[in-house]
């Protein structure tokens, strides 16, 4: 059976109920002009890669989805936002961000996803087959250190992130301690995170003093590494 850590308790939300005064200006919507026709380099040109040890690292593709905020007004309004609570130490808390997530790429709310999950899927070799969404309404929300233990059971896996919306800083540290690495993906950044990053280091996106509006990460998994090899 599992333990109290392990449980969720999950309550629907809709965006217009979430409360927070980013999301109170109107969205972009597709006709509007100056929004870009979304679109992706499927040659990655703008990739960079940091090596954070020997057998661990991390890139960061600048602009890789171009007209991003239109993905991202499209996952605002379809998503099927949760609040969820989860147990630690036998207390139960409120996540700090809304969460949605797909098992099933048939039932993602937005084709554009479908492609991208296919370019992903043909650049790094694994074949991705659903996603994890966080929606951070503000500079409050956040993700504390952790790393993807439930989706990356092999001691090597690639788990790309792609950012929508404003700018926050991804964190990620050894996981016996030590300094930083600090990445600043804006809206339509990619970063992913390789080799036995899952196992030996641990990231997050920190709360912040400085306001900010409303960022989406799209989190691509594989059932593949989900698997022990």
């Amino acid at each position: 059976m599992a333990g109290p850590a392990s449980r969720l308790a999950r309550t629907m939300v809709r965006v217009r109920d979430i409360g927070r005064s980013t999301l109170q200006p109107p969205l972009f919507l597709e006709t509007d002009p100056a929004v870009e026709e979304p679109g992706f380099d499927p040659a990655f040109a703008a990739a960079r890669r940091v090596r954070l040890d020997a057998t661990s690292w991390v890139e960061h593709v600048p602009g890789w989805l171009r007209g991003s905020r239109r993905l991202l007004d499209s996952l605002l309004a379809k998503a099927g936002w949760e609040q969820r609570d989860r147990w630690m130490f036998d207390k139960k808390y409120v996540e700090p961000r809304l969460t949605a997530e797909y098992t099933d790429l048939a039932q993602v709310p937005e084709p554009l996803l479908l492609a991208i999950t296919a370019a992903l899927s043909e650049h790094y070799g694994v074949p991705y087959d659903g996603l994890w969404v966080n929606l951070y309404r503000d500079h409050r929300d956040s993700t504390g250190w952790h790393g993807d233990w439930q989706t990356c059971r092999r001691d090597e896996c690639v788990v790309p992130v792609l950012s929508l919306g404003a700018t926050r800083r991804f964190l990620l540290k050894p996981r016996t301690g030590g300094r930083s690495v600090a990445l600043t993906p804006t809206g339509g950044d990619l970063v992913v995170m390789g080799g036995r990053c899952q196992r030996d280091w641990r990231h997050c996106v920190p709360k912040q003093a400085a306001p900010a509006g409303v960022r989406i990460s799209v989190n691509f998994s594989s059932r593949l590494q989900a698997t022990r090899a």
